[in-house]
Order: C-alpha cells, then structure tokens, then sequence
C-alpha cells in the first residue's frame, strides 16, 4: 500500500467550508491530487480534553457546528462522512501505554468537516478524530504524531487543522490590519519546518515574544506538531497555502 502524505490544514474561518476562495480551491485540489486514502485521522484544534485523550468512535459521527454569529447556510451544512471504530481502536492501541479513550458518540467538528468538505465533497472517506489532551505538555503531543505514524502506511491520511498563527484577541476586524510579528513568526515556523528543525518549533515558548503572541493558547499550534512527528526520515515538508492575514496564518504544510 503507498505511504499516505500527512498535511496540517491552516483553517482559519468556518466560512471556507462553502466559500469559493483560494483556500477551499486547494483544498479541493489536494483531494483530487492525494492517494484516495482508506480513511482520515483528524486532530483538530477544536476538540480538547484534559485528562487523557480520546478518539471518535461513532459509526455515524454528526455535523458539530461549534461557532456562532455565522450565515444560516454555514449551519445547514451536514458533512455526513461515517466513522471508523476500528481505526480508533488502532490509533489507541498506537498511543499505547497512554490510555486514550474511545467517544462513542463524539461529532466531527469545525475544524475536521471545514477542511474535509471541500476535499471530499461526496463525504465517502471515513474520518476518525482525535483529541487534544491538553494536560500534556508539547512534546507528548509530538511523540503522539510519531507513535501514529505507522497509520500513514496502512492509507490513512493524518491531518492536523488549526493555524500556526491564531491570535483573535489581536485581530481588528475593523481594519484587517496584520500586526508585523504575525508573518515574522510564521516565516520563522516555515523555515523551521523547511528545515526539519522540530525542536524549537516543539520548546515553541524559547521563540520570544513573536511565538507567545502568535500561538497564543496554543490549541490551533499544537494540530502542527502531530503532522512533524509524522515525518520520517529524509521526507521533505513543502507548503500548499501560505497567507496571513490580520493574526491568522493560512499556510498549509505537506509531509511526504
């Protein structure tokens, strides 16, 4: 079976589920260039746990829509892809001696059928999602990506969902200004990851006040360093979007 990619998918705003933009379009494109994989492992930034993490088991997971103040259409939408309890069941077998629970109903949210509706429209690919365990500090999150790793040669494709630059309480929507640390940081991420330079994008809190402003809570980076344990040994890392805008990055980055 070919080795599946991996991706962290720069999400940005629920809206570019159902807008026709540069972003949706690469995403749509990702899924017609990829391998058709056997299923999808999602790590979104917007299912965190504390306590142990836990891996959707649902059959049928629901549509989550977890935001608000958005048009109706974007609540219409039912992204109707089914589960895979087995491939929970493998993921926790992987993650091993963490125990990580299986959620026998948990939905897909946002950050999962956001990205996943313009790459698989006909919502014919099972999705799995895994949480992020947020009483673990970043290098467990990373060792996590590692110990999955072996998913991407059983064609399952990992995706990270968040954004490397994710700042709201920075952001004027007024006037869409960038603040100047937000691309600076996001470059300095890039050229790390280009690099296959993990461990400061892991210690991220050594990066100075550019990181602490530009990763903020943290839940939209962590996703990122699922995909960089992923990668094995001389994969290159390349970039399929990569705009920032106000403080939220867009960039998109492939492994493999």
């Amino acid at each position: 079976m070919t080795r599946m990619p991996a991706l962290f998918v720069g999400h940005g705003s629920p809206m570019n589920a159902i807008e026709d933009n540069a972003w949706s379009r690469a995403w749509a494109q990702l899924g017609r260039d990829l391998p058709r994989p056997k299923a999808v492992l999602m790590i979104s930034a917007h299912w965190e746990t504390s306590g142990g993490a836990a891996l959707s088991a649902s059959e049928r997971p629901e549509t989550i829509h977890d935001f608000g103040g958005f048009p109706q259409a974007l609540f219409d939408v039912q992204y109707r892809a089914p589960g895979d309890p087995a491939l929970a069941a493998r993921a926790a077998e992987l993650l091993a001696p963490q125990r990580t629970a299986l959620h026998p109903t948990r939905g897909l949210d946002h950050g999962a059928w956001g990205v996943l509706l313009p790459m698989y429209p006909d919502a014919d690919v099972p999705v799995v999602q895994l949480s992020l365990d947020r009483g673990q500090p970043n290098a467990w999150h990373y060792e996590a990506g590692r110990k999955l790793a072996d998913l991407r040669d059983e064609g399952v494709l990992i995706i990270g969902s968040g954004d490397i630059v994710h700042n709201l309480r920075a952001v004027n929507f007024r006037s869409g200004q960038t603040p100047d640390w937000a691309p600076r940081f996001n470059d300095t991420a890039k050229a790390l990851i280009a690099a296959g330079d993990h461990q400061p994008l892991i210690d991220w809190e050594t990066l100075g006040d550019d990181a602490a402003l530009s990763i903020n809570s943290a839940e939209h980076y962590l996703p990122l360093l699922y995909v960089l344990g992923v990668q094995g040994q001389g994969e290159t890392a390349s970039f399929f979007t990569d705009d920032v805008f106000a403080a939220i990055s867009m960039t998109g980055v492939r492994v493999g």
